[in-house]
């Protein structure tokens, strides 16, 4: 981009289709070049040496950096008001990159009670095979975190919106408490983007995303990526991905994930936009016990939404008057809504956590952690919005026994 004007003071957008990229380097091609390469020459023997003991920059192995990697990486930390990026292979790549740059054995984390599957898999069952205990509390109880807190403690760690049931977390508040205890706060913002949230600016120190989600938005890759200060991006980038975790981003999956960022924040708006009318819509149903979602003037989230975040999100939960056999024949009975889990998505998608993605939770776990076994996890896509509500409702009707498509009242 061919300005000189100081990048902070661009408009999103503006900064998702061309930050850390000018053309004219490149031969002119309008969309940065797949440096589809493992390694990278040297002039001679003394670049190579330097290269490798950080005394000059540039790149020598696509394990370590990459020039694709590098644009895609500056481009989502100014997008995150932070100083420096990494990307990986998956979420899980980016989590696991942080964790072991940080955590030794004998170290604790503080979690948040409500995590995605695998996350809670990773805390509960896989670190405490190497000497690192996790306390999973209720965050959003401010005392509970402050009492949990010890010298032991290494990381606060929470989702916000918390995959599946989407409880908030009070980022600004938790952040004054760790930096009070001087402990490393991380935030999972996969649901929001940072074009809806930034916790950065909150006071977290890492932010974490599964950017397979709604940063690429297309369900056509796997990634993932991680940002904050320069310094600890560095040790995780030479540390917790080059030699721990090998968890490496291919040239091409940050060539797409650049290209979805071009229209992160109108593909945000419409998701935003149809999940806040059929939450809306879901809560008047007589089928539909109780829906999960901060845009509800009903959430208890509601207030601190509007606070943290710029809107609510299209992620919805919610719960049906026949529990977990209603849920289960719900799903079984939309036509044009895709049974998948992931998110964010062109395509709307539903799934029962209890039996897909949070799985690695025991029943009574789930109870425990705030969520229970009948709940659906909807990520409302980019359909019409008249074609996703209908499936929806016609679905419900079925399960009420009428054989005619639902008509709204009015």
């Amino acid at each position: 981009m061919k300005t000189d004007k100081n990048p902070a003071k661009l408009g999103f957008a503006t900064k998702a289709i061309h930050h850390g990229y000018n053309p004219l380097d490149y031969h002119g091609a309008l969309n940065p070049p797949i440096f589809q390469s493992s390694t990278f020459a040297f002039e001679n023997s003394q670049q190579g040496e330097d290269l490798f003991a950080g005394d000059v920059q540039g790149y020598f192995y696509s394990r370590i950096a990459n020039p694709t990697l590098a644009i895609l990486e500056n481009r989502l930390a100014a997008l995150e008001g932070a100083e420096a990026g990494l990307v990986t292979s998956s979420g899980m790549g980016a989590i696991n990159a942080v964790f072991w740059t940080l955590l030794s054995a004998g170290d604790e984390i503080i979690a948040d009670k409500t995590l995605y599957g695998c996350t809670f898999s990773l805390l509960k069952h896989q670190l405490v095979r190497f000497g690192i205990k996790t306390h999973f509390i209720d965050m959003s109880n401010l005392f509970e975190l402050e009492a949990a807190i010890s010298d032991k403690t290494k990381i606060v760690y929470c989702e916000t919106p918390a995959n599946p049931n989407m409880k908030l977390i009070d980022i600004k508040s938790v952040a004054t408490i760790c930096k009070k205890f001087d402990k490393t706060f991380i935030v999972d913002n996969t649901y929001c983007t940072p074009y809806l949230q930034n916790p950065i600016e909150l006071g977290a120190d890492y932010v974490v995303h599964s950017a397979t989600k709604y940063l690429g938005g297309h369900g056509d890759l796997t990634a993932g990526a991680v940002v904050g200060r320069k310094e600890d991006i560095d040790q995780v980038r030479f540390v917790g991905l080059k030699d721990l975790t090998g968890a490496v981003l291919s040239s091409h999956d940050a060539s797409l994930i650049l290209r979805g960022l071009k229209t992160l924040n109108l593909r945000m708006d419409r998701h935003c936009e149809s999940a806040l009318k059929l939450a809306t819509e879901l809560e008047n149903h007589p089928l539909v016990s109780e829906v999960f979602f901060p845009g509800l003037t009903s959430s208890p989230f509601h207030e601190l939404a509007k606070q943290q975040m710029k809107q609510f999100g299209g992620m919805i939960a919610f719960e049906l008057t026949g529990g977990l056999t209603a849920g289960k024949s719900f799903i079984d009975n939309l036509e044009l809504i895709i049974v998948a889990v992931s998110l964010g998505d062109a395509e709307t998608l539903v799934q029962h956590p209890a039996s897909m993605t949070h799985s690695t939770y025991e029943p009574e776990e789930r109870i425990k952690h705030g969520f229970t076994d009948g709940l659906i996890r909807l990520s409302v896509g980019l359909e019409d919005y008249e074609d996703i509500k209908q499936d929806i409702f016609n679905a419900l009707e079925l399960l009420d026994g009428a054989e005619l498509p639902y008509q709204q009242a009015g």
